[in-house]
């Protein structure tokens, strides 16, 4: 059977935690899964977890807020984090994954720490029988056209609004 895209998009919580429920759906089935972090470290919870459960989980080893990088670190994470797309497009290619998530890759290609053009090389060149999955705000119109299933998640409220920290398990 051929596979999907799939887009978590939007201003609210969850995004990130459907993929994951995704990929341990997947996983759970036999399914080869590729998890690449953009523009996170690796801290969060689930990174862990899903490592244990035998899920290939990527990113980079530091990443701190896009607003507070020199040029320099912008330069050196947006290297950094082309290279690990490239390679990501060189295994798809060679059909090396059943499922491919791409977290935070609208944010990533927004702040022009990821090229663009090489996100789009994947997205539109799609091998068949990979399920594709890409998370982040604002999903650019092009990507939720070509995608098969497109889910926003709308912040109605949250604790952020009322001065509340994020929560390590809950939030990271």
């Amino acid at each position: 059977m051929a596979g999907l895209m799939h887009i978590y998009t939007g201003d609210g919580k969850g995004k990130t935690t459907a993929a994951t429920g995704l990929a341990v759906r997947a996983k759970g089935r036999g399914k080869r899964v590729l998890f690449v972090q953009f523009l996170k470290d690796g801290n969060s919870g689930e990174v862990a977890m899903l490592r244990q459960m035998g899920i290939e989980v990527r990113g980079l080893e530091k990443v701190g807020f896009v607003w507070n990088m020199t040029e320099a670190e912008k330069q050196q994470t947006m290297e950094l984090q082309n290279q690990m797309m490239q390679t990501v497009c060189n295994e798809c290619e060679k059909e090396l994954w059943d499922v491919v998530i791409l977290d935070e890759i609208m944010a990533a290609v927004q702040t022009g720490l990821l090229d663009e053009a090489l996100a789009d090389k994947l997205i539109t060149g799609k091998p068949e029988n990979l399920e594709l999955v890409l998370t982040g705000r604002s999903a650019p119109q092009k990507w939720m056209d070509i995608a098969h299933y497109v889910t926003e998640m709308k912040a109605v409220k949250h604790p952020f609004d009322v001065n509340i920290s994020a929560r390590e398990g809950i939030e990271y």
